[in-house]
């Protein structure tokens, strides 16, 4: 009787094939963060850079696993700079959105109806539904169960801080926009509330670009919800709310984002999967940072490949690391992406210079018929008009003649300068200038 009531110990039921490598990228993910160590939820600001840089194995992996790299980079020698905002910057955007959302989102919706209401009525007694819920998955469910409700209910409501879920790379991320508004007619606009003023109606349009790529990340997720709602659609226009000039009033712009959203989708689709990447790496690899050597994570850090460019300044603290190891390697690609695209299979300073030279390269290849006639324009614009030897000392102006080191001339100094350093750029086999 006991045993078929089930008194002793049950079987567990088998996953299903989808959830076993989930489960078993999870493992593998916390132990190259360190099993002790919780993993570092992966921002829409840190997607929107590493989908400008979708050939960075090394960003995509230590995102995906949640490994903390500011404190990875001061491990292995290189600290970043001063990342993401000050205290006192983050506590004055703190207060502005809370002034922005006060009073339950009216100068926000008043915005916004001023801005996108396409002859809607104006917003009165909008929704904001309660979005708690127990860890990230929780919170995401939530969020998508209040769409569907203000969707269906057909009117104005306000979501603030919802949990969108996107998938990257086969590693799930948790993002949170500043807030949702869903309209009348079932359209959902992204709000994003920043702290960088609009003076005479215009922002920084570095900062602009910036919040447009974070807000093309929520977009993208947002996406991913409405596919499932019906009647629902997300606007591709965002509303970007700021101080307007130097006081603390806010003011709103509307941002389109289409094409973000279209570079966006289409690097992260180009991202390798990280289980690909993790596979990759040697054995007992770990960046986990209690009890292992600053040389130890350096090796583990170099086992992973990098696409290093100047932009990774502003948007990865692993940045400084990877522009030392990419100058040691004399890599054309820490000059920027555009001349690395230009000189195709040139892929060193020393190729390059080689190749300018004519000590190497395939005449035919029309990198290198470029990179010579450069070469060839230069040196002549430096040997200066025929006839003319520009390295040649010339005579001094003044009362002396300026060969007689007791002439009292002003001018020479300078002339011996000239003169020394036109000699050692000859000895050295440079052109004159």
């Amino acid at each position: 009787m006991s045993e078929s009531l089930g008194s002793g110990p049950r079987p567990t039921p088998d996953r299903t094939p989808e959830q076993k490598p989930a489960t078993a990228l999870r493992r593998r993910l916390a132990e190259l963060r360190g099993p002790a160590v919780p993993a570092r939820p992966l921002d829409a600001r840190a997607l929107a850079a590493l989908a400008a840089n979708p050939g960075c194995r090394r960003r995509a992996l230590l995102d995906g696993a949640g490994v903390d790299k500011g404190a990875l980079a001061e491990a292995i020698g290189s600290p970043s700079a001063a990342f993401g905002q000050s205290q006192f910057a983050f506590m004055r955007g703190n207060a502005f959105e809370a002034k922005v959302k006060g009073d339950g989102g009216a100068e926000l919706l008043r915005l916004l109806h001023e801005r996108m209401g396409a002859g809607a009525e104006p917003p009165r007694d909008a929704s904001s539904p309660d979005l708690a819920a127990a860890g990230p998955e929780g919170r995401a469910a939530r969020t998508s169960l209040a769409l569907r409700e203000a969707t269906a209910a057909g009117a104005w409501a306000l979501l603030d801080h919802p949990m969108l879920a996107l998938e990257v790379a086969g590693s799930p991320a948790y993002l949170e926009p500043d807030a949702v508004v869903v309209h009348p007619d079932g359209r959902w606009t992204v709000v994003e509330i920043k702290s960088f003023p609009m003076i005479d109606a215009a922002a920084d349009p570095s900062k602009v670009g910036a919040a447009a790529r974070q807000s093309a990340v929520y977009v993208l997720a947002l996406e991913r919800v409405a596919a499932l709602v019906e009647g629902a659609a997300v606007d591709h226009s965002v509303l970007l709310v700021c101080p307007k000039d130097f006081s603390n009033l806010p003011t709103a712009s509307v941002i389109d984002v289409r094409k973000q959203l279209s570079v966006t989708r289409r690097q992260l689709t180009r991202l390798a999967r990280i289980e690909e990447i993790a596979d990759a790496l040697p054995p007992g690899t770990t960046f986990d940072l209690d009890g292992q050597s600053g040389a130890a994570l350096a090796t583990a850090v170099e086992a992973v490949p990098a696409v290093y460019a100047p932009e990774c300044l502003a948007a990865c603290e692993l940045a400084f690391h990877c522009r030392r190891r990419a100058r040691q390697q004399d890599a054309v690609a820490a000059l920027g992406r555009s001349l690395r695209g230009e000189l195709g299979s040139l892929t060193t300073i020393g190729e390059v210079l080689s190749a300018a030279r004519g000590e190497s390269g395939d005449p035919v290849d029309p990198t290198v018929a470029a990179v010579r006639r450069a070469a060839a324009l230069r040196a002549e614009a430096l040997a200066g008009p025929p006839g003319t030897n520009v390295c040649a000392p010339r005579t001094p102006t003044g009362t002396g003649t300026g060969t007689d080191p007791d002439s009292p001339s002003t001018d020479a100094g300078p002339t011996a300068a000239r003169a020394d350093g036109a000699a050692a750029r000859t000895e050295a086999g440079l052109p004159c200038r």
